[in-house]
């Protein structure tokens, strides 16, 4: 058996009156992140971190936003698409860890359906998917929410 480590990070602006898409669900708020896709920093990070793990380069060599097929496209069909290739390589996903860095919406209730969401989409236990959140006590992008930043740690099976 071989197991495998992917770190995935990534940072998308907040602006007013776009939707803010986390995990793969809509949290109210005022501001959303600006992005080619639908800017969902969480599923984004998750992608990489899985992406990292398996050494098939990261989000953007798989899914350019130079390219229009994917302007505004949800996120979690690039996840699905993500899981897909990794299947493809033998791997199963063992685990995620996570954390969405930002001062403002709190989405501590929003998380559980965060886990469900993307527990569905990569078709793996919820138990095995950790969202967590975190503000930056008012420092740096996150703390003058200018923007939101997610960290994920994806670990790997790849049984011989």
């Amino acid at each position: 058996m071989k197991i495998r480590t992917g770190i995935g990070y990534d940072v998308h602006q907040l602006k007013e009156g776009l939707p803010l898409w986390l995990g793969g669900i809509e949290v109210p708020h005022t501001k959303g992140l600006v992005g080619h896709s639908d800017a969902d920093v969480l599923i984004h990070a998750i992608c990489d971190a899985l992406l990292g793990a398996t050494a098939l380069g990261d989000i953007g060599q798989h899914f350019p936003d130079s390219d229009p097929a994917y302007k505004g496209i949800d996120s979690k069909i690039l996840l699905q698409k993500v899981c897909e290739l990794i299947k493809g390589k033998g791997f199963t996903i063992s685990n995620i860890d996570s954390i969405l860095c930002m001062q403002k919406p709190k989405v501590a209730t929003y998380i559980p359906k965060m886990r469900s969401t993307l527990a569905d989409v990569m078709q793996i236990p919820v138990e095995d998917i950790s969202v967590k959140a975190t503000t930056t006590e008012h420092l740096g992008f996150e703390g003058r929410e200018e923007g939101i930043s997610a960290h994920a740690i994806a670990t790997l099976i790849q049984e011989n």
